[in-house]
């Protein structure tokens, strides 16, 4: 078949059948590997939100610097996650290219979300409790900590639609930030693919849930009596707000996810293959 795009990477259809490949691979993973891997990924996403929040508490920056800067360094996050290997929650919403083709089961596919989900709270949280005892909201004369808190005010303020559709636009940026990554054959291809989707992602305010699985929580340990007492009359985070924001933004990622762009491809390059007798398996 000759080459159409006239490039060193992957062509979609080739990026189509790798992720449903890739997806098979993932929903096959042994329980311990899963667990492990997915507080890894949590972790991972809390670094790239952690070095967004520092960038946020400057307020020297005009409103745009700020957003976009912002955006390019959490994408740190999605690197780590893609390149260094972790199991993200919003990123394996692609697994559904795999189960729309027979290849994989309801059962494995709603297996490998749920404890890849649990995982990644395990791992973002964890890192919050980290840093917030760390001392790292004191950085910039607190204001660190000030940002934090009033991102994570913020985030359990969302009225439920809101929250819901920011974060169906946070994660179709997100999975074609996936989506390109797979196009690349090297390391600066797969990185130089995510900053973009990513950073505009971040820039626009969407919602992401394993990043509020860092945000959300951190401004809570912090608004407990971890930051000095200058930001202690900030509007104070809760874990009833962590829930009603997590609620409909993890329903929103997984309908810009799974619905927007894994079902999407599979209907444009992978539908047709169904009758080559992929076989679901147990």
């Amino acid at each position: 078949m000759p080459e159409v795009f006239g490039f060193n990477c992957y062509s979609p259809r080739e990026i189509a059948e790798r992720v449903e490949n890739v997806g098979v691979t993932k929903a096959r993973l042994p329980l311990i590997s899963m667990v492990a891997l997915g507080i890894l990924a949590g972790g991972f996403i809390g670094l790239g939100a952690m070095f967004f929040t520092l960038v946020q508490s400057d307020t020297g920056l005009s409103f745009a610097v700020a957003r976009v800067l912002g955006g390019v360094v959490f994408s740190l996050g999605l690197m780590l996650v893609v390149i260094a290997g972790a199991e993200l929650f919003t990123g394996n919403n692609l697994l559904v290219m795999a189960w729309v083709s027979g290849r994989i089961s309801l059962v494995r596919l709603l297996l490998n979300l749920s404890v890849v989900f649990t995982a990644n709270l395990i791992g973002a949280a964890g890192l919050a409790l980290l840093v917030a005892i760390s001392g790292h909201a004191a950085m910039n004369h607190g204001a660190v900590g000030e940002t934090a808190v009033a991102l994570a005010a913020a985030k359990c303020s969302l009225p439920f639609s809101e929250a819901f559709f920011k974060a169906v636009l946070g994660n179709i940026l997100v999975c074609l930030a996936v989506w390109l990554a797979m196009a690349g054959r090297t390391v600066t291809d797969k990185m130089l693919a995510i900053v973009f989707p990513v950073s505009a992602f971040v820039a626009c305010g969407f919602e992401h849930c394993i990043a509020n699985m860092y945000l959300i929580p951190l401004g809570i340990f912090l608004q407990d009596g971890l930051l000095p007492p200058a930001v202690s009359s900030l509007a104070s985070p809760d874990w009833s707000g962590f829930i009603r924001n997590l609620i409909p933004v993890t329903l929103g990622n997984l309908t810009g996810g799974a619905g927007m762009v894994g079902l999407i491809y599979w209907i444009i390059y992978r539908r047709n293959r169904l009758a080559t007798g992929n076989r679901q398996d147990a």
